[in-house]
């Protein structure tokens, strides 16, 4: 067992807990795991390194950032195996400034991509991402646009504003270039999102493309774009809070256009984490994606790792996502760098970097109860669950039994682990989470 009480004073405190002995008196509360009933593959757990993240690691002394890298990403007895990366396609509002890959002066365009360059991440994203491969080199990347380039856009302004209908083919070559781009630096891209939040114009920057625009651009252009340059890159659809599943649901019933899709990502700012289950049981051939949650305490109080591990590891896991992508990997103690007028000032990160300190947050440790135990390739399997002890089981390649278990009530809890003629009996404080391994 690895366990985290509510204050995280001793996060991930490693114990033994023995067989139960035949005929002793067994808790209440079972949680009994199944692993004949099978369900989603895991692609892997991992967070966004946005810009601002890439700037701070980057500044670091190269010694510390090896070994702040190696303590996020390496799979081995002293990493918590991270093996999922989101990446912004241009800048994010966690950058400190707006770019993308074709920026041109006003009233200039560029549809044949002549201008493309990946320059402005050549000072920190593309260095501080190779040197995460080059210590898990199967590391999967998402990437996700915050907006087209702004000469692109109906409003030409970096926040808000919608994709000019007659720039779609460009914003298609676009993207192709940038996932081939990333290709030739070492870097590729397993799947892409179309545009983050695309029903949010609040973020600096942003961009607003409805469900309709959305099924045009990847039917005519993005799905044909790729597949004519012959790129594996998986495209999701959405990217965006549960509180639309219509969104995706008529994208896909459009033959068309899902022909071209891999699936849809989600956050959950809002609506109900069901909502990836509505969709999986209509399509389940589309994989279901979770693209982002922030996971930060805000005025200082410290909240118990039992509700973000509840809300967002167990629900998310048990809705048939493949994976979990938190925002963001790192921030400074400002909460920055981040954009003006739009950019998130409430962000802390999993790590606050400040110069060559690290200070790990709780998305870090939420993310380390899954991350740690459970690799790429693993399969999640059957177990019952409760309000009082929510919880999620897979099998991992090794043939592992890994048991995520939250308490996010308010007293202790007593339970006991069953499966098959096997049974451990174990108990969590209030507000803790504990993950339970057993071959």
């Amino acid at each position: 067992m690895w366990l985290t009480t509510a204050n995280r004073q001793t996060p991930l405190a490693h114990s033994e807990v023995p067989v139960a002995d035949r005929g002793a008196t067994q808790p209440n509360q079972v949680i009994t795991v199944e692993p004949k009933q099978t369900f989603q593959t895991m692609d892997g757990f991992g967070f966004a390194l946005t810009g601002g993240s890439a700037q701070l690691l980057k500044k670091m002394d190269a010694d510390k950032r090896g070994a702040v890298l190696r303590e996020v990403f390496s799979p081995a007895q002293d990493g918590i195996g991270v093996s999922y990366v989101r990446l912004s396609i241009g800048a994010s509002d966690m950058n400190d400034h707006v770019f993308s890959y074709d920026d041109l002066p006003d009233g200039q365009v560029d549809p044949t991509m002549a201008h493309f360059s990946l320059d402005a991440d050549r000072a920190d994203v593309i260095p501080v991402m190779k040197q995460i491969l080059a210590i898990n080199p199967t590391v999967k990347v998402l990437a996700s646009p915050w907006s087209a380039p702004l000469w692109m856009k109906t409003t030409g302004q970096a926040q808000g504003g919608v994709l000019k209908p007659e720039d779609f083919p460009a914003y298609a070559l676009y993207l192709t270039k940038y996932v081939q781009a990333m290709q030739a630096e070492g870097i590729g891209i397993t799947t892409l999102t179309i545009q983050n939040e695309p029903l949010n114009e609040k973020n600096t920057p942003s961009m607003l493309m409805l469900g309709e625009e959305q099924n045009v651009f990847v039917r005519e252009n993005l799905g044909p774009a790729f597949r004519n340059a012959g790129l594996k890159t998986g495209i999701v659809l959405y990217d965006h809070n549960l509180d639309h599943p219509l969104y995706v649901l008529n994208i896909l019933r459009d033959k068309a256009a899902a022909q071209f899709v891999d699936g849809s990502g989600w956050h959950l700012y809002g609506g109900e984490v069901g909502a990836m289950t509505q969709v999986h049981e209509e399509f389940p051939n589309k994989n279901i994606y979770f693209t982002e949650q922030s996971t930060t305490e805000r005025n200082g109080s410290t909240t118990p790792i039992a509700v973000p591990v509840s809300r967002v590891v167990i629900d998310v896991s048990r809705n048939w996502s493949r994976n979990i992508l938190l925002w963001n990997l790192a921030a400074d103690p400002q909460n920055g760098p981040h954009t003006n007028n739009g950019g998130c000032t409430g962000c802390r990160g999993a790590l606050t970097i400040d110069g060559n300190t690290v200070t790990r947050l709780l998305a870090f440790y939420t993310l380390a109860h899954t991350s740690k135990f459970v690799p790429p390739k693993s399969v999640r399997i059957g177990s019952n669950t409760s309000d009082t002890l929510p919880n999620v089981a897979f099998r991992t390649p090794e043939g592992k039994t890994v048991l995520v278990v939250s308490n996010p009530s308010a007293t202790a809890q007593n339970f006991a682990i069953r499966e098959g003629s096997r049974t451990w009996n174990s108990s969590l404080p209030a507000g803790a989470a504990a993950t339970f391994v057993w071959k």
